[in-house]
Formats: C-alpha cells, sequence, structure tokens
C-alpha cells in the first residue's frame, strides 16, 4: 500500500479529493457538517483522511464520539471538491474538477444576482443503502454549499408532505415521477440534511436525547416545512420533557404558538408558562406575602424578602394591569401589620411587657419597610403616607414607651420623608402636615438611637427628605414646623436632624423675597411710565 501512494506533488496528488468531517447517527446516516466546519475543512489542506478497506474506498473520518449501532451496508462517500480559488496551481484546476464531478456529480447552483458565480463547496450524503437509492435531492445553501444527497423515494413520500406532492408525478399525477428534486435559497441545510435522515429513524424522539433545545427548534421548523409530522410531534415530545433555560423559553413559545391551530398538542407546553385559572395571580401573590410576613426565621425572612422585591422590581417593567393585583395585596397586609403593630405598642406601653415584645416590634416594622418598598416600586405608595398620618393612636403610645422598643417604628417615618424628597410619592398638602405634625416629634425624640442601632441610617437623606417636605407646605406652615425645630435643635444639638439648609431656603423666602419682588416690580411701573 504504502508503494502505491502517489508521490507528493504528482498531479494524481494534487487531484485528490479532499474529504470533509461528518458524524455518523445511531440510525447509521451521515449527516452534513455545518457551514463553518466545512469551509475550515476547505481551508485545511493537510487534513487527516480514513482509507477504508476492501474496496479503496475513501470514507471520512468521524468524530470519537459516535456511536453507530446500526451502520449501513456500505458507508457513503462523502466528498467536496474544491473550487480553482483553493491554494491550487492552474495547470491542475481543471483536472481536480473532472475528478470531482466523476466522484460526486452535482447540478450548478443557481449564479447570484451581478452574473458572479461564487465558489460552490459540493457535498455527497447517502442515506441507508446507497446502492439501493432510487431520488436525488439537492439542497442549494447559502455560501456556496450543494448538497446532494442520494435517499429512497418510498421512504420520503411517507414520512413527508412535501415530498410526496413533489413526487407524486406530472400534471394530475399521471406523467412520470421526476428523477430529482431541487431545494433553492435553502436557509440552513445541515439541518435539512438532518432532519431527511430522521425519516429513515423508526423513532425520532429518541434520536434527539442529547441534542440542545435551539437546535430542536432549527428541525422542528424545517421538519415544518416539509410536512414531516411525525418529526415535529417528536420535537414538541422533547420540549415538552426538557427544561428551558434563560432565553430558550421566549424562543420556545414562539416557535409553538403558531402551531396551536394545528393538531399537534402543544398545549401540555404552553401549560408550563400559562394557567387557567385567572385568579391565581393574586391568591398566589397574597399567600407569598404571608408566608414572609410571618417567617419566623430571620435569615430565611431577610433573603425572601429580598427576593420577592427584586422580582416584583423586575416584573412592574414589563406588566400593565399588576398594579390593581399589588395594590390591593399590599394594602391588606399593610393593614394587617398596623393591626399587630398597634396591639404590641399597646402590650409594651404597660410596665411588666416581656423582652419578647420588642423583638416582636422591630419584626413588623421590617415587614411594613419591606411592603413601603414594594408599595413605592409599584408608584402607589400614597395611601400608605395617609394611613400612617392617620395613625395618631398609636403615635400617643410612642411617647410612652422607652426609646429602646419603640425607636425602630421612626424608620418608617424617615422613610416616607426621604420618598416625598424624592419625588416617589405624592400625597396631598394636608396629608404632608398632618405626617409632620403627628410624627416628627416622635422622629426627633428618636433620632439618637436611629443613628447608633442601624449602620445604614443615612442622616443627610433623612434630614434633606424631612426639610423637602416642610419646604412643600404653604409659608405659614414652614414657619410654624422650622421654628418648632430651631427650638429643639438649640437644645438637642446632633440628636436632633439638622435642618438649616430648608431653614435657609424659607429665611430667603419670608425676608429677601417679598423686598425683591417688591423691586422688580417697582422697576416694572417705573419702566410703563417712561414708556407712555
Amino acid at each position: 500500500m504504502e508503494g502505491s501512494r502517489p508521490r507528493r506533488g504528482s498531479p494524481a496528488a494534487r487531484a485528490r479529493v479532499r474529504t470533509v468531517p461528518i458524524a455518523v447517527t445511531p440510525e447509521g446516516f451521515w449527516c452534513c457538517p455545518s457551514p463553518a466546519a466545512l469551509h475550515k475543512s476547505l481551508k485545511n489542506p493537510h487534513h487527516h483522511h480514513h482509507h477504508a478497506g476492501g474496496g479503496g474506498n475513501k470514507q471520512a473520518a468521524a468524530p470519537p464520539h459516535k456511536t453507530p449501532s446500526a451502520p449501513p451496508s456500505r458507508a457513503p462517500s462523502v466528498k467536496t471538491a474544491p473550487s480553482v480559488t483553493d491554494e491550487t496551481p492552474p495547470s491542475a484546476a481543471d483536472e481536480l474538477q473532472d475528478q470531482a464531478a466523476a466522484e460526486a456529480p452535482l447540478a450548478p447552483a443557481p449564479a447570484p444576482e451581478g452574473g458572479q458565480q461564487e465558489p460552490q463547496h459540493k457535498i455527497c450524503v447517502g442515506f441507508g443503502r446507497p446502492e439501493t437509492s432510487d431520488l436525488t435531492v439537492m439542497l442549494y445553501g447559502k455560501e456556496g454549499i450543494a448538497v446532494r444527497m442520494g435517499v429512497h423515494r418510498d421512504v420520503l413520500c411517507r414520512s413527508s408532505a412535501f415530498f410526496a406532492a413533489r413526487l407524486a408525478g406530472g400534471s394530475g399525477g399521471q406523467g412520470p415521477p421526476p428523477p430529482c428534486v431541487e431545494i433553492h435559497d435553502c436557509d440552513d441545510a445541515e439541518i435539512y440534511v438532518e432532519t431527511v435522515g430522521l425519516m429513515y429513524c423508526d423513532e425520532a424522539k429518541h434520536r434527539l436525547l442529547k441534542q440542545s433545545v435551539p437546535r430542536v427548534l432549527r428541525i422542528m421548523k424545517v421538519a415544518e416545512v416539509l410536512g414531516f409530522h411525525g418529526c415535529v410531534k417528536s420535537c414538541l415530545d422533547y420540549l415538552e420533557a426538557v427544561p428551558w433555560v434563560g432565553e430558550e423559553e421566549d424562543n420556545v413559545v414562539s416557535s409553538i404558538r403558531h402551531l396551536q391551530s394545528k393538531d399537534y398538542g402543544v398545549s401540555p407546553l404552553l401549560r408550563r408558562i400559562t394557567s387557567d385559572n385567572l385568579n391565581s395571580p393574586g391568591d398566589t401573590l397574597a399567600n407569598i406575602m404571608e408566608m414572609v410576613l410571618t417567617s419566623t426565621d430571620d435569615r430565611g425572612r431577610r433573603e425572601m424578602k429580598a427576593l420577592v422585591l427584586n422580582l416584583l422590581k423586575d416584573s412592574s417593567h414589563c406588566t400593565d394591569g399588576s398594579s390593581d393585583i399589588c395594590s390591593e395585596t399590599l394594602y391588606s397586609s399593610c393593614q394587617r401589620c398596623l393591626d399587630r403593630l398597634h396591639r404590641l405598642f399597646t402590650e409594651a406601653s404597660e410596665e411588666d411587657y416581656s423582652v419578647s415584645v420588642t423583638r416582636r416590634i422591630t419584626l413588623e416594622t421590617d415587614n411594613l419597610l419591606w411592603l413601603v418598598e414594594m408599595l413605592v416600586t409599584q408608584r402607589i405608595c400614597d395611601d400608605f403616607v395617609a394611613m400612617w398620618s392617620s395613625q395618631t393612636e398609636l403615635a400617643e403610645l410612642h411617647s410612652r414607651m422607652q426609646a429602646a422598643s419603640r425607636h425602630t417604628v421612626s424608620f418608617i417615618t424617615a422613610r416616607l420623608f426621604v420618598g416625598i424628597g424624592r419625588g416617589e410619592m405624592l400625597p396631598s398638602k394636608n396629608t404632608r402636615l398632618q405626617l409632620l405634625q403627628v410624627w416628627l416629634q416622635a422622629l426627633i425624640d428618636d433620632y439618637s438611637w436611629l443613628q447608633c442601632s442601624c449602620r445604614s441610617f443615612d442622616r443627610k437623606l433623612v434630614e434633606d427628605g424631612i426639610g423637602q417636605t416642610i419646604l412643600t407646605l404653604p409659608l405659614e406652615d414652614q414657619r410654624s414646623m422650622l421654628l418648632s425645630w430651631f427650638g429643639r435643635f438649640l437644645k438637642l444639638g446632633d440628636n436632633c436632624p439638622n435642618l438649616q439648609r430648608a431653614f435657609e431656603v424659607w429665611w430667603r423666602r419670608t425676608f429677601v423675597r417679598p423686598y425683591v419682588d417688591q423691586a422688580e416690580a417697582g422697576n416694572v411701573l417705573t419702566s410703563d411710565r417712561s414708556s407712555s
């Protein structure tokens, strides 16, 4: 054998047709390589060859992972003819093309617009027993790829409505059937070849094992075009059983929705993402909220609160109409928390209350803060400001309790001031004034505890929020609030919110602006007189 090999550089060596890397399926048919793999092979002139014994025919080297269980009686020859644009001496180009045409005769691909023929890469694929093939299918794909498939007429007609119609004969089915079927402008030649190969399988679903979801969607698309209904059903069975990861879910849903009008049974797949129970979203959300609010494990409650809050933030950007569901559920939870907090305050205002009451007050306060964040996310927090402002009895109980037990409640007041200052909530003028009248003094009384007990407490942010809330009121209300704060700050110093910036704005509005406005009015009057 060694002596029979042509010497390097001889015409026979130059005219050798390079084989293409292909894969053998368990059914024994050979799959076309992807265009990327094909072009990589064509650019590599030293690709390794595998010589079959016996007849001396070249057989493409299969990947290491192939495990054919029923190989064909004779392995098909899958070869490519390099175009004259390859690194081939001009003198050998014609000889090379002649030999390729003899071994793998292909019809020429249609010329692109403009008349220039792009280099064509030719592939031959055989299925089942190639020597009994009685039909040729030609695929003309992108990037100049042409695939010649030797197939069996009865197999394709039995599996595919497309091929059955094309092979029905001439007009009225009376003429002879065509010897060749051509498919032009093929977007996915690789998948076309694999789908035709699946027509030779007894159970296509088992051959889809270990395939990726995107590839199965490609196969299903081609199978639908070819009218290969058994393969479409097998793809749907596969998609119903496997997980969908990341963007795969959207791709699967968009690929199967149009099949609902056909008898493919896509309902099991769509049930994964839809429900017939229209009331379930609100009920489910209420159940989730109640489980979180009544949890007794600190770490689990903290992590689930963060999870639900983040999910609600994400969903609020892409859903419509969910605010109504969230509003009713969230405000019901807020009212239950306020009722429990009122009972705890009543219990803690007594002299012999237990230490556990303080912990439960802290828990209910944390629950309310979590609910406020979700209300802010849904842009429906205005009503909660009114609810909190009306808790005059709770504020009265607050003044009777020890600061160690009550101070966490002031975090709620601080959060509302910050939200008003940022424009995250838009309560009415009377609600803003009531909030300041009912809860500002309680906040000042707890201010030193707030700074010491919580590292994340942002003093500057809270002080800006209080100041901005005061400055939204009429000037007389600003005067009353800021003069009251002025006296407390002189007594408490750092243990009182610093509202100097708001005080400066009020000062300019009270003592400077009247004279500026008066001077401007005088200038306008003088200008009018002089012009007249």
